[in-house]
């Protein structure tokens, strides 16, 4: 493979507002896997987020963008894969598999479809320095042909329409609006984008649990994010789960399971000088009394998606954290506070009426 863009590539990213900005490019979020796909004649390669490629869980893919993308280029998209209507991303999970029989099976039965919304090369030359209005011309001609599993993602310039598509895609699944500056450059790894979504999230590291008062069921999973020292910071729990389902974690993580908290993250966290230079489990407070703070320390492996309200002095969860899905397509030193940059913020006035 030769490309005037070359694997790997660090996707651009978006920060959260609150609103819809005026003066930008609009396009609906998508719920699925980011990947960027590199086509150079027959060489298909799909990079995922973090760099790792996604290829050969996706062949019925791979085999689509050969026959209905230009024969030499870069895109940016979502891997998505559409069950009645709606996307499904827990059938999109089930496509990170270790056996080839079983990722062969499911490429069959849960076919997934590639929804391009950016163009980082076309033969030649690399796009990366081009503006957006530009670039989505460039794309738009060269997807003009294509047909699914291979699509071309809706964009206008229009922020009512913008705002309809906010209001009625997620019956479809999707999960908001990415807002884009017309004129900016492809900045790998930076957010400059805005998503506008309809529930705040973040992606954090499980790095523990408590059991459940009732007995070796999980009670609660314990969460942490990496600060900008790359120190892995305990932000809250996730507590909210079926008791059949409680059951099921501890089998679930038990691969995960450490004898001690030796050379764990939080290992310190008895200590209760240790809780005054960093955010551990088990923080001594006037809530906790007497209570059992103890907790089973897992390998800071595995990542999951958690939907939240506020953070509490940008340091951590306000309230309990809700869990919304695991993320195998995320590694944990990509689960940083840079998630939650730029909090969204609602201005007290309007909830009291008042007047600027």
């Amino acid at each position: 493979m030769d490309l005037p863009v070359m694997p790997p590539v660090k996707p651009m990213l978006a920060k959260s507002v609150a609103k819809i900005p005026p003066g930008m490019q609009y396009e609906a979020k998508w719920d699925g896997f980011r990947a960027i796909v590199f086509r150079d004649g027959v060489e298909v390669e799909l990079g995922s987020r973090t760099g790792k490629p996604l290829t050969r869980y996706f062949p019925e893919l791979v085999a689509a963008l050969r026959e209905r993308v230009p024969r030499r280029c870069v895109l940016d998209g979502e891997i998505v894969i559409a069950r009645e209507g709606r996307l499904d991303f827990d059938a999109l999970t089930e496509r990170i598999h270790p056996a080839d029989s079983r990722v062969r099976t499911l490429a069959e039965r849960t076919p997934a479809s590639f929804v391009a919304f950016d163009l980082l090369a076309l033969d030649d030359e690399a796009l990366l320095d081009t503006p957006l209005t530009d670039r989505r011309a460039l794309l738009a001609r060269a997807l003009a042909e294509a047909t699914p599993p291979v699509h071309l993602a809706p964009a206008t310039t229009d922020a009512d329409l913008a705002q309809t598509w906010f209001e009625q895609y997620e019956g479809a699944g999707l999960d908001g609006v990415i807002a884009k500056p017309p004129a900016g450059r492809y900045l790998q790894d930076e957010r400059a984008m805005f998503k506008i979504k309809h529930e705040r999230t973040a992606d954090v590291v499980v790095a523990g649990y408590r059991f459940h008062k009732s007995g070796p069921i999980v009670g609660s999973l314990l969460l942490g994010l990496h600060d900008d020292r790359g120190v892995l910071q305990h932000v809250g729990v996730s507590a909210a789960f079926p008791m059949k389902r409680r059951a099921e974690l501890v089998e679930e993580l038990e691969p995960l399971r450490m004898d001690d908290a030796t050379g764990h993250p939080w290992a310190a966290w008895s200590d209760e000088t240790a809780h005054e230079s960093a955010r551990l489990p088990g923080a001594p407070s006037r809530w906790s009394g007497k209570k059992d703070l103890s907790w089973v320390p897992l390998r800071p492996e595995r990542v999951a998606e958690v939907a939240y309200d506020h953070m509490e002095n940008g340091a951590r969860f306000r309230h309990t954290a809700r869990f919304r899905r695991w993320r195998p397509d995320r590694t944990p030193d990509s689960c940083t506070y840079a998630q939650l940059e730029e909090p969204v913020r609602y201005d007290l006035a309007e909830i009291l009426g008042e007047k600027a």
